[in-house]
């Protein structure tokens, strides 16, 4: 009976155990709220975390939500909890933050520790008023596991992972399988649901600070987590926010009490150490694909990786203890969410909120999207920013000097205006943005400025393609199809093809941009269509590419091509693998028609002929270029000059120009010297051959060589390519030009021998060169690219020269320091060089599959005194020092200059203004801007009119030696007015934008603004309109020509000076100024010093760039063709910049008196051809010199400034600063000086009396404002060019020698005088017997009584004694 006891016994237990468990469970399941008490004693399977996770939500429902973002291979939910007031909806204003555990299913500490962190955040809201401020204002998703069915194969104790259950299901390791930015991804969507889940949660909840929890070790590692070489450790991989990332990893290292000691002592790694407790991710080792990346490249998100424990899944035993390890330092790095700044991006109009709105942080190359209510995040360090908020069809606006403290976030909204197109949409106008800030110390600058986005590459196993609604968001992937092919082949007119533009622009915004870069003879649009994910603006590290048809107006089959290929593109973009990348990864610029005015006059059907060709001028296009041996004397046509400003305007790296009438490839030099029909290579021959024969080898036809054996049957082709000259001479060609005045690599593409074939043709052409023209873009991504950036800031160098050993041909980097320099495969020797740095060479081997990334960081060369101590005096730039250096060179580097005038663009009519108006409106212009304006005289013309000097400053009635000051001037030739006028509206135009434009504004501050408008009144009054070359009013009242009046010596000098020229030779000799500007007329270039005919120039170097500053900043004048036919200068100017003396020399200008006597360099700016145009044509003027004069007052802060001190820090008013061993200026009140000089390095030699030499080296860049010094005089130790020391010794020596010598003759004359008296004392007391033997010999002569005296050397005494004795 025992023993069938027993067993029922145990068989009743086991049944009560059974049904006691069963209530148990019913009695969970009907009270899901119950409390859950943690014991930190087990891990959590994936049915007891659903359980538990589930149960908080509906507990905590007030303020808890849970949700699935997606399934695991296995079918596992994908858990977040969304903890934060009010959780089933969005709240404005709360930032996201989140974080992401076991995305590695055996590294478990993380799983639990956030299980933890969820409990702890709901159970202590309300209690603790920590939690609950956190909680109310951030918007916090947990998810304690990515990876579940790694969870579930893994097992408790495995510390090295040595059982599995690090990949998910289908053995993809989670981490590596996020796109990556060098590599593309590196699995199929299907065998990652998990990575894609997250993805799309990524791009839908704009988060804005990240931790994903690991284990293995105890570190906090923050991005990059690979670098472009792959280097497996030790390679730093820097990201733009690299202090920030340091900063938040730190803030969890340093509260986790193990891993701010940076040594885990691990023991698989027990030598392992991390200072700090933080490293950089590829500096550890290398990661591609990884999360932490990804978030930061296409998130919006800032990620760091927390590594928790050095047992990757530890005994359960060990939760309690990591639990408190990591409480303090999970709290501390969700608060950081709320630093830096946060605010708004709204419509000014509406206030509608404007999502995908870029926030841009000058000096930090990355930007983020404003959210679905125009809500931003930035997190920033403390400091002072500049930050600009950018939307597509809004004026964006920059904030200046915003201050960011520690604690809580600076709140900064912006408010921004629509663009308003005018109706043939070429143009557009914006109104004013504001910033809504309390701060009154910020200040705003608008542009029509966008940002740019960065996208990912695409691997071939997953196509990555950017959604619509997001041009910064992460990609998705695309099912595989067929390309969309073109509908409709037809010859488009002009109104037709415009219209067939605005359409695809209409319809695909969000990768188009149409534009206009100028017009034909008769008016008609250059159209351009830019394709590209962010096609407004130029990307850093994406080469831009363009095609250009229809040069000769009759070869029509390009036009037709780049209409079908910007169909093509625009159709297949998002679902075509190779379409998308080449559009995310390449600016494409395609212009249909070149010479519209040429194909309206052409005829279909016309197979060789010559109508429409030419454009309305009757001019080949095609020979009208700048050409390297030939002087070219047609006029430079508008097309011509439009394609010349559009390319010196864009970094184009490749391109080529469709015409028609044969079938080959044709690339430089099209041809030489010798004017002859031979080979003539470029220095990157083999580059164009390659990229020739890319194209032909997909058009088989071409590739053949026999192109047009009807038309010209003797013709061949070898791979259906051909140097240009060795086919047929072409002077004037675009494709030479484009190669040796840019960076740009052109060919020339002859696609068919039927210039213009009938409409039922079209379809062929676009099959047999659709593939070519693919594979010619996909050219631009060959070679080498990279950024040249300075190793002290990591900031880009623009004009940065990249120069390849044996390859005479160096190409140049862009404004945010990118280039890129097209290569065939093979090992090259590249050097980066810029001013004022020291040259980088390095190696780089090109292959065939794809480009090379090759980065340069310069390091700028020291400029210490050679005589002062490196730890002397250096002056402290303060804050609004620094916001004005970074105002120049915003201005001075891409479209900064551009973007003002557009921004400060105004509808104005123009006349002529005589002497008694012109008064008024000066008068004017004191009158009503009372606060910047000064009026003087400086004197009066012959005919008693007064010569009118206006300053504008913001303190014109006060002295500002630091400032640098500018003078503007014109009329010394009556007969050109222009000038005049130009200085008259470009004071008005300052004036009326001060307080209204920030650069104005703050150009206006800084700088001494001088301008004379008319010095010869009197012959302006005599000049007549419409006279392009009369001498009437060149001359003053006396018949004088006063640029040849100023000279400084009397003894050049015949007559006494004009009362004109001796008003301005006064001012002139004020020696403030740092530069002159004077306007004349009667040609189109800009000269410089001197007039007058000397052997050399001094300084030549500096005052040929300032010259060019202006050309280059004017639309026509640096093309180099002056055009003027009515005063016989037809010829080529290079950079339309001459020294003054090869125009026409003379003697006495006062360019050159300025020089010599003012110690200020001039220019001389003609404006245009004729002298005095019709009134309707400054308008057009005023707008081609706009740019310009503005650039000058750019210009002027540049060089190098400073002070001259001694060394009890007074300052030295008039030392000599000697400039490369030439030329002189001089210190004025408080010992101030600026000298401009041209880009590069100088010498610079300080003297004054009485004090020691200093010799400076100083670096000179094209885009900074000017290096500020200090020089510090001590007391002059020489005398006569021997030590001080030696001087005074010798000296010293001397004087004593002096004295001894004159004792000693004190001495010997004391001695004789002694014996003098002696023997007088002698005579007195024998006097007696002199008297007696004058009484015996009374009858004798005086003689004898002289024979007998005693006789003494002093005549005087000699009569004294014949006085005693008589």
């Amino acid at each position: 009976m025992v023993h069938v006891w027993k067993p029922l016994l145990k068989l009743r237990v086991s049944l009560f155990a059974f049904l006691l468990l069963l209530v148990v469970s019913l009695g969970d399941a009907s009270s899901p709220t119950q409390d859950t008490v943690e014991t930190y004693n087990k891990y959590y399977n994936y049915v007891d975390l659903t359980g538990l996770v589930q149960s908080l939500a509906q507990k905590y429902s007030h303020i808890a939500n849970l949700s699935s973002i997606g399934q695991s291979v296995e079918g596992r939910e994908l858990w977040v909890m969304r903890i934060t007031k009010d959780p089933n909806m969005d709240t404005p204003g709360k930032p996201r933050f989140k974080y992401v555990g076991n995305m590695h299913g055996d590294e478990t500490v993380s799983r639990q520790v956030l299980m933890y962190l969820i409990e702890y955040l709901l159970t202590q809201y309300g209690e603790d008023s920590r939690i609950t401020e956190l909680v109310n204002n951030t918007d916090i998703y947990i998810m304690p596991s990515m990876n579940p069915d790694g969870f579930e194969k893994s097992l408790e104790g495995d510390c090295g992972g040595d059982n599995g259950g690090r990949n998910n299901a289908k053995n993809k390791d989670l981490n590596r399988s996020f796109p990556d930015q060098f590599d593309g991804t590196s699995a199929d969507s299907n065998s990652v649901p998990e990575v894609m889940a997250v993805i799309k949660w990524l791009q839908e909840k704009k988060f804005v600070l990240s931790g994903n929890l690991h284990g293995g070790t105890v570190v906090a590692s923050y991005p990059f987590d690979d670098s472009a070489s792959h280097q497996q450790q030790g390679q730093y991989s820097q990201t733009e926010d690299d202090n920030l990332f340091r900063y938040l990893a730190m803030v969890y290292s340093q509260n986790h009490p193990a891993m701010k000691t940076g040594q885990p002592n691990c023991p698989d790694a027990p030598e392992e150490t991390f200072n700090d407790g933080i490293t950089n991710g590829a500096q550890w080792y290398d990661v591609p694909g990884g999360m932490q990346d990804y978030n930061y490249l296409y998130g919006n998100c800032l990620e760091i990786t927390m590594e928790l424990s050095c047992c990757k899944y530890p005994p359960a035993a060990e939760l309690h203890k990591e639990w408190d390890l990591n409480r303090e330092s999970l709290l501390s790095y969700i608060e950081k969410v709320h630093i830096g700044v946060q605010g708004y991006v709204k419509d000014a109009v509406s206030d509608a909120a404007l999502t995908n709105a870029s926030i841009l942080v000058a000096g930090i190359r990355h930007n983020l999207t404003t959210g679905q209510y125009g809500d931003y995040y930035r997190l920033l360090l403390p400091g002072t920013y500049n930050i600009t908020a950018v939307a597509r069809g809004y004026t964006s606006m920059t904030v200046r000097s915003v201050q960011v403290s520690e604690g809580k976030p600076t709140k900064l909204n912006f408010t921004l205006a629509a663009v308003v197109n005018n109706a043939e949409g070429d143009n557009t106008v914006s109104t004013t943005s504001m910033p809504s800030t309390n701060d009154p110390n910020i200040s705003t600058t608008t542009t029509t400025t966008t940002t740019t986005t960065t996208t990912t590459n695409a691997s071939e196993s997953t196509r990555v393609v950017p959604s619509d609604e997001n041009e910064s968001s992460p990609p998705v992937v695309s099912p595989e199809q067929q390309p969309i092919q073109p509908q409709e082949f037809r010859h488009h007119n002009y109104a037709d093809m415009e219209l067939f533009l605005r359409k695809y622009s209409n319809e695909f915004p969000s990768i188009t941009h149409l534009h206009t870069v100028g017009s034909s003879v008769q008016g008609r649009d250059l159209f351009v269509m830019v394709i590209s994910d962010n096609p407004t603006v130029h990307e850093h590290g994406e080469p831009e590419f363009k095609y250009v048809g229809n040069m000769h107006g009759n070869e029509v089959v390009g036009r037709e091509l780049l209409l079908n290929l910007i169909e093509y593109l625009c159709r297949n973009y998002g679902t075509d693998t190779e379409i998308t990348n080449l559009v995310n990864k390449t600016r494409i610029h395609i212009m249909p028609s070149m010479n519209p005015d040429g194909y309206e006059e052409a005829t279909e059907g016309d197979v060789k002929g010559y109508k429409g060709r030419y454009n309305s001028n009757n001019i080949d296009l095609n020979r009208n270029f700048p050409d390297q041996f030939t002087l070219i004397k047609d006029p430079r046509q508008p097309e011509t000059i439009a394609m010349m400003n559009w390319l010196k305007n864009n970094p184009f790296v490749l391109s080529a120009n469709l015409h028609g009438g044969s079938l080959v490839v044709n690339y430089p030099y099209d041809d030489d010297k010798e004017e002859k029909t031979q080979y003539s290579a470029c220095p990157d021959d083999e580059v164009f051959k390659q990229v020739s024969i890319a194209y032909s080898q997909e058009n088989p036809l071409m590739h053949n060589g026999h192109p047009c054996e009807d038309l010209y049957p003797g013709e061949y082709f070898e791979d259906g390519i051909t140097n240009g000259a060795s086919w047929y001479n072409v002077a004037g060609g675009m494709q030479d030009w484009n190669y040796l005045n840019t960076n740009c690599f052109e060919v020339t593409m002859e696609l068919g021998c039927v210039k213009y074939p009938m409409a039922q043709e079209l379809p062929k052409y676009w099959e047999q060169n659709r593939r070519a023209l693919l594979q010619f873009i996909h050219q631009v991504h060959i070679g080498i690219k990279g950024t040249v950036s300075d190793t002290r800031d990591s900031a880009g160098i623009p004009n940065a020269t990249i120069t390849v050993e044996h390859i005479d041909h160096n190409v140049t980097s862009a404004q945010t320091g990118d280039y890129w320099r097209l290569l065939v495969p093979g090992t090259y020797s590249v050097t980066a060089s810029a001013h004022g740095y020291t040259p980088v060479t390095t190696y780089a081997t090109v292959s065939k599959h794809g480009v090379e990334m090759v980065d340069f960081r310069l390091t700028r060369i020291h400029t210490e005194p050679n005589f002062q101590s490196p730890k002397g005096p250096q002056p402290t730039p303060n804050p609004s020092e620094k916001e004005f250096q970074s105002l120049i060179r915003d201005l001075s580097l891409g479209q900064g200059l551009e973007q003002l005038v557009k921004s400060t663009a105004s509808e104005h009519s123009f006349r002529y203004k005589p002497y008694k108006e012109l008064s008024g409106f000066l008068r004017g212009l004191t009158l009503n801007f009372p606060k910047i304006t000064s009026l003087r005289s400086m004197g009066q013309s012959v005919e008693f009119r007064t010569i009118w000097a206006l300053e504008i400053s913001n303190k014109p009635e006060e002295a500002e030696p630091s400032e640098p000051k500018v003078r503007f001037v014109a009329g010394i030739h009556g007969n050109a007015p222009v000038g005049t006028e130009l200085l008259l509206e470009f004071a008005t135009f300052l004036c009326m934008n001060y307080g209204k434009n920030p650069a104005i504004t703050r150009l206006i501050n800084e700088t001494r603004i001088v301008i004379v408008p008319s010095i010869n009144p009197d012959g302006r009054e005599q000049a007549t309109e419409k006279q392009c070359t009369s001498t009437q009013g060149l001359t003053n009242a006396h018949g004088k020509d006063l640029d040849t009046d100023f000279f400084g010596n009397a003894s050049q000098r015949v007559v006494e000076a004009q009362p004109e020229t001796r008003a301005m030779m006064d001012l002139i000799l004020d020696r403030a100024y740092t530069l002159s500007v004077a306007l004349d007329g009667g040609s189109l270039v800009a000269t410089y010093p001197y007039d007058k005919p000397v052997q050399s120039v001094e300084n030549e170097g500096t005052l040929k760039y300032l010259a060019s500053v202006y050309a280059n900043n004017h639309p026509k004048m640096h093309l180099g063709d002056t055009g003027c036919s009515n005063n016989g200068q037809m010829g080529n100017i290079p950079d339309g910049v001459m020294r003054a003396a090869e125009r026409q020399s003379h003697m006495g200008s006062m360019k050159d008196f300025s020089m010599d006597f003012g110690h200020c360099p001039e220019i001389t700016v003609y404006s245009g051809c004729c002298l005095f145009p019709p009134a309707e044509q400054l308008t057009m003027l005023w707008a081609e010199n706009k740019k310009p004069l503005l650039s000058m007052l750019v210009e002027v802060h540049k060089g190098v400034r400073g002070v001259v001190r001694d060394k009890s820090r007074k300052p030295i008013v008039g030392a000599i600063i000697v400039l490369n061993g030439g030329v002189r200026v001089f210190s004025g009140e408080q010992g101030y000086f600026h000298a401009l000089l041209a880009p590069g390095n100088h010498n610079i030699e300080a003297v004054a009396d009485g004090y020691q030499q200093q010799r400076q080296e100083v670096v000179v860049s094209s885009y900074e404002a000017a290096s500020s010094i200090i020089i510090e005089f001590d007391m002059d130790n020489s005398i006569f060019g021997l030590p001080r020391a030696f001087v005074v010794a010798s000296a010293a020596a001397s004087m004593t020698a002096l004295v001894v010598t004159a004792c000693i003759i004190w001495c010997v004359c004391a001695a004789k005088s002694n014996h003098q008296k002696d023997g007088f004392h002698r005579l007195r007391q024998h006097r007696d017997e002199y008297d007696d033997e004058i009484r015996l010999t009374s009858m004798g002569s005086k003689k004898s009584l002289l024979a007998h005296e005693f006789q003494d050397e002093s005549e005087s005494d000699e009569e004294t004694l014949y006085a005693n004795k008589i």
